[in-house]
């Protein structure tokens, strides 16, 4: 990427207004003529948001997009459309036991839903306020007991079964610290307090040392900031095996969607843990550890998502593609779409951007803030906002999944591009909420603005 040190979040005011009236029309549009009987919105096929039936974990960002349309324009036909599924359709993800997606579906719904309280946003009603709340604890603790024990600590074990460890999921842990901070006990066999909090801890520690790589010996592949997308162990004694991809193209490559949660996963629990004060972490884990290496694990991942994208800040699919090398000298000019080799796939952008900009204002670092608006001027600009009204989708060119091949491609083109997905459509959203509360001078966007005791102000 070639950052650029001289754009500033008020450089892109005009694009996000832009944005937001594309936004609307397209959150509408799939409103009123998708049909929900088909499952979940997942991506679009010519346009049009099609289900994919792997798991659902799309639902929750389908009406958490209208809830951050009604954050950033005030309409309140936004906060209905939201409020309503919410209330309506997102029961049966609060005990999905089969899922490690409860902090991305809830927290993007209820989640939202309690911070426009405590941000008066909305209106602030007791019992409503404390619907949210039991929604969220109930999440957490369903989210905390899919859990495998390892030698060294453990992990929420993703779809594919307990001896899976998926990047992803680093930003999903969030989902445990709200349960734990709103006083939820989770309680197991014989009443055991089982701590989600310290269950929290263990996730993002085995994340950080098994999925992320620092250049330190660890295999040939060791390069600082890549990462693998899941990481298997043996389940019978505890031991970690070997890493492996479901979505990239290997264990040894870097898919660069996981490699955006671990950057903007990374740096949100950073944000996060600096406000929760010494005495409430358990004594076996202590702040300052964490926080360490939760900057390493944030630094390394944004390096290498800043050394390994395109000039103008956009990644392709994953950065070992095979035919990447047809593209020659891909990183020093901006990214193709149209190109006959390889996907982007803009959704990494647009998750990664959103933590680059965390992580630059917690360390007080320009890199990784002007790197954040560098992606985001890319991703706000054509070719990757859609402005046909017959396409459903505001963010072109998401990949899903390349290796099972389950992504259009067009007539008349050579690889998958042109559609979009219902996480990367979210969050573009949530990327140009948090850029319109730095143009603002607001309170940054943030998963714990609904704890009241951590928000911020």
């Amino acid at each position: 990427m070639q950052i650029d040190f001289d754009l500033n979040p008020k450089d892109l005011e005009s694009k996000l207004t832009d944005f937001w009236k594309l936004s609307g029309q397209k959150i509408i549009d799939i409103e009123k003529n998708y049909d929900s009987s088909n499952g979940a919105p997942v991506f679009t096929i010519n346009g049009k948001y099609s289900s994919r039936g792997w798991t659902e974990w799309t639902e929750g960002f389908q009406y958490g997009s209208a809830l951050l349309q009604f954050e950033a324009t005030g309409d309140e036909q936004f906060l209905k459309i939201g409020k309503d599924n919410t209330v309506n359709k997102m029961g049966s993800h609060l005990t999905h036991i089969g899922v490690h997606d409860h902090g991305f579906n809830n927290i993007s719904t209820y989640g939202n839903l309690l911070r426009f309280m405590n941000d008066g946003l909305i209106p602030y009603n007791e019992w409503e306020a404390e619907y949210y709340k039991m929604a969220l604890k109930v999440s957490g603790t369903v989210q905390g007991a899919r859990w495998t024990d390892t030698k060294d600590g453990g992990y929420i074990y993703s779809f594919n079964g307990p001896h899976s460890l998926f990047v992803d999921t680093i930003r999903s842990v969030r989902i445990l610290m709200l349960s734990h901070f709103m006083g939820h006990q989770f309680k197991g066999e014989n009443d055991q307090i089982i701590s989600l909090l310290e269950r929290g801890i263990k996730h993002i520690m085995a994340t950080a040392k098994y999925n992320v790589y620092y250049n330190e010996g660890r295999d040939k592949y060791d390069e600082w900031g890549r990462t693998a997308h899941e990481c298997i162990f043996n389940v019978n004694d505890g031991n970690f095996r070997s890493p492996n991809a479901q979505q990239g193209f290997s264990g040894f490559t870097t898919w660069t969607r996981g490699l955006s949660w671990a950057v903007c996963g990374f740096a949100e629990e950073l944000e996060f843990f600096q406000k929760v004060p010494e005495s409430a972490f358990p004594e076996a884990y202590p702040k300052a550890v964490l926080i360490a290496l939760l900057k390493k694990g944030a630094k390394a991942t944004c390096d290498f998502f800043i050394e390994n994208t395109a000039k103008d800040g956009i990644p392709y699919w994953d950065t070992g593609a095979p035919n990447l090398y047809k593209l020659g000298d891909y990183k020093a000019v901006d990214s193709n779409p149209y190109n006959d080799f390889e996907p982007i796939d803009s959704t990494a952008a647009a998750i990664a951007a959103q933590g680059l900009l965390r992580l630059g204002k917690i360390l007080n670092d320009d890199k990784y803030t002007k790197a954040g608006l560098t992606s985001a001027r890319a991703l706000l600009g054509s070719p990757y906002i859609s402005e046909e009204t017959g396409h459903q989708g505001i963010l072109l060119h998401s990949i899903y999944h390349e290796p099972n091949g389950w992504d259009n491609v067009p007539t008349g083109q050579k690889i998958a591009c042109h559609e979009s997905s219902m996480w990367g459509d979210y969050h573009m959203r949530e990327l140009a909420i948090y850029i319109d509360k730095m143009i603002k001078d607001k309170p940054d966007y943030a998963f714990f603005n609904c704890l009241e005791d951590f928000r911020n102000k």
